[in-house]
């Protein structure tokens, strides 16, 4: 059978050191097709740290494996067009070196591909933290450019058909590499005859990039040949509007903002702004400024006019955006968890955003001092008509990203002219469908939330205030039946434990629920426990190290009793002596870290026990800034205002150290 899948990754230094790329290249190795039905193919641009050393001890084992020895040239585009006009695959897959594949990917790309007879499949992506795009919203056997927003996946991780890509000659054009790559994925986007959208299985994790300045004549010669493939491929209309307007929004104004351009040197960003308005004064008329939110509108107006000064300053005036999210309830119905939500998007200062009202319109109000612009740039009445809440999930450790279901309202209050907008509703979880139709996989996931106003949008995790309740009943949810938990983070965020490894874990998982009450001289510390089996759980025993001195251990049995109705199952009780001096079997003034120990093996808990010299202990989050560090006695805080102060300190902590069996806290 001959080469189902050639993928070609272009490499440039990436040292030996560099796990990205070692994990690149696992993944590669460790699909599940068969290795005589794909073959690997590194385009080395004339690395110099060992890489050549490396792929050719590859390669010589590996008969899939082949590696091309290229002149530098310091950019991936000749490796590319090199891989592809060597690969013998029917179909090509274009991976960059600190990306990743997961096991089944070329398996599930390549059947999805056949099965629809596509020219292009777009598989699903995991890039960092951040929401998928909208374009995987489900999947699609023939999508459209604009219908589908294919526009919002423009990298080249994509699968596709060699033959179609010889036919048509597309190969990525010598400029700037990012806009190369997007001038080659547009062109076989306008030129394809099916273009497919695999959603519901991950296929590929985008490595980040290093963030570089762009260099101004590169970056618009880039755009000029993105330009150029949307005049050979479409004809005037709304078409050829929107992919204008797309290149004007990502590629000219997104650079005019963000991190780089207050960062850039005066010349640098000087540099810049003269490129790019020449290239808007000649190919992005002010009709397209239609297609964009306010705030590049705003942008677009000061760029044609010439006043880089103020952009840069209405850059920095709309900075610490944020959105405040209210979580008020989280409870179960028939096996679906709900989480009901309001959010609101705030200033820098914390104060709602408002929006002014002029007769039936909404204007935006810049938030840079004396900048005055035509209502024309300013009304968002249509896109706050479109505002709406959005509540996704996102695996911990594997970085998937699925958006739940949310049922709600976009509100509105007017005082005077000004109109004040936030939004409620109430998303659902159902671990049995989350996953675009499939159970979610085993772990941990985090609820963020995010909300488009129409003038910004902002996303933040869903947290709790630091008194706020939650339910930690695990429940049997989900085909074939898994044990799912709601569960705090240390920084009281709300995560979703799918399936927890073992009776401990799930205990550790809502352990920042745990309490402290007094009774008899001694502290009973007690411990959420989220679902109980049926034989009661395993021995298990409170583990406490004292934090200034990790040599003190203290080990108390831990038992297993009801817990409190509607909010956990059981709870795990451990009665802790306490003592002015330490000894056995008891713990002293200071901070102690708790560990739980089940079956031989420990795992920390998310608090940590703080016992005050009045003999009462508190619980305090273990990630709460200064809460690991222990409290300065009076000893020390007067002996570092005396002459020589330090010096005795030192000297009190070597007689400790040696002599005595208490610590002195610096």
């Amino acid at each position: 059978m001959g080469v189902k899948v050639s993928v070609v990754v272009p490499v440039s230094e990436p040292g030996t050191d560099d796990d990205a790329f070692d994990a690149c290249v696992r993944s590669l190795l460790e699909q599940t097709m068969p290795s005589d039905e794909y073959e690997l193919i590194f385009a080395d641009d004339g690395s110099g740290d060992g890489t050549r050393e490396r792929l050719d001890a590859v390669a010589a084992v590996r008969p899939n494996v082949r590696v091309l020895h290229l002149e530098p040239t310091g950019t991936p585009t000749r490796g590319r067009n090199v891989g592809l006009a060597v690969a013998r695959g029917e179909y090509v897959f274009l991976l960059g070196q600190r990306d990743r594949l997961e096991r089944v990917a070329l398996e599930v790309m390549y059947r999805a591909a056949a099965h629809t007879d596509a020219d292009v499949l777009v598989g699903r992506l995991v890039q960092g933290d951040n929401p998928p795009p909208r374009a995987f919203a489900r999947n699609v056997e023939r999508a459209d450019v604009l219908r589908d927003r294919l526009l919002t996946v423009p990298t080249a991780h994509k699968l596709f058909r060699k033959t179609f890509l010889d036919a048509r000659e597309i190969r990525f054009p010598e400029v700037e590499p990012e806009l190369s790559e997007q001038a080659f994925v547009l062109k076989a986007y306008l030129t394809a005859k099916v273009t497919t959208i695999l959603a519901d299985q991950v296929c590929c994790h985008v490595g980040a990039e290093p963030e570089r300045f762009p260099d101004p004549a590169g970056h618009a010669a880039g755009l000029r040949a993105v330009l150029a493939v949307i005049d050979d491929h479409t004809g005037p209309g709304e078409l050829r509007e929107r992919l204008y307007a797309q290149w004007f929004r990502t590629g000219v104004l997104r650079p005019l903002g963000g991190r780089h351009l207050p960062a850039a040197r005066p010349d640098q960003r000087a540099a810049l702004f003269a490129a790019l308005r020449e290239l808007t004064l000649e190919r992005f008329p002010e009709a397209l400024d239609a297609y964009l939110p306010v705030h590049l509108r705003a942008r677009a107006a000061l760029l044609r006019n010439g006043e880089l000064g103020r952009l840069v300053a209405l850059h920095e005036a709309s900075r610490g955006m944020s959105l405040r999210a209210e979580l008020r309830d989280v409870r179960w119905d028939d096996g679906v968890l709900l989480l009901d939500l309001a959010v609101e998007i705030v200033d820098a200062q914390g104060t709602p955003v408002t929006y002014r009202a002029d007769g039936d319109r909404l204007l935006w109000t810049p938030p840079l001092q004396g900048l005055t612009l035509p209502a024309r740039v300013t009304d968002v009445t249509g896109q706050v008509d479109r505002a709406r809440m959005e509540v996704y999930i996102r695996h911990a450790e594997y970085g998937l990203i699925f958006f739940l279901p949310v049922a709600g309202e976009v509100c509105r209050s007017q005082e005077g002219d000004k109109v004040r907008l936030w939004a409620v509703g109430r998303a659902r979880l159902d671990v049995g469908t989350a996953a675009l139709g499939r159970p979610l996989r085993s772990g941990e996931w985090e609820v963020h939330v995010r909300m488009h106003s129409g003038a910004h949008h902002a996303r933040t995790r869903v947290a709790g205030h630091r008194g706020a309740q939650l339910s930690c009943v695990g429940v049997l949810a989900g085909e074939p039946r898994k044990l799912v938990i709601p569960c705090w983070s240390e920084q009281r965020e709300l995560s979703v434990c799918v399936q927890p490894r073992s009776f401990a874990e799930s205990i550790v998982l809502v352990s920042p629920g745990a309490a402290v009450t007094h009774r008899d001289g001694g502290a009973f510390v007690v411990l959420p426990v989220p679902y109980v089996p049926p034989s009661g759980g395993p021995p298990a025993e409170l583990v406490l190290r004292q934090l200034a001195n990790r040599s003190r251990v203290v080990t108390v049995p831990a038992l297993v009793e009801p817990g409190v109705p509607g909010r956990y199952p059981g709870q795990l009780v451990a009665r802790v002596g306490i003592r002015r001096f330490p000894g056995d079997g008891h713990i002293a003034p200071g901070v102690w870290v708790p560990r739980l120990r089940v079956d031989g093996e420990e795992s920390d808990l998310r608090f940590v026990l703080d016992l005050g010299r009045s003999g009462r202990v508190r619980v305090e989050p273990s990630a709460e800034p200064g809460a690991l560090v222990p409290r300065r006695s009076l000893f020390v805080r007067v002996a570092t205002r005396l002459p020589g102060g330090r010096h005795l300190i030192r000297l009190a902590h070597a007689i400790q150290q040696r002599y005595l069996p208490t610590q002195i806290d610096d």
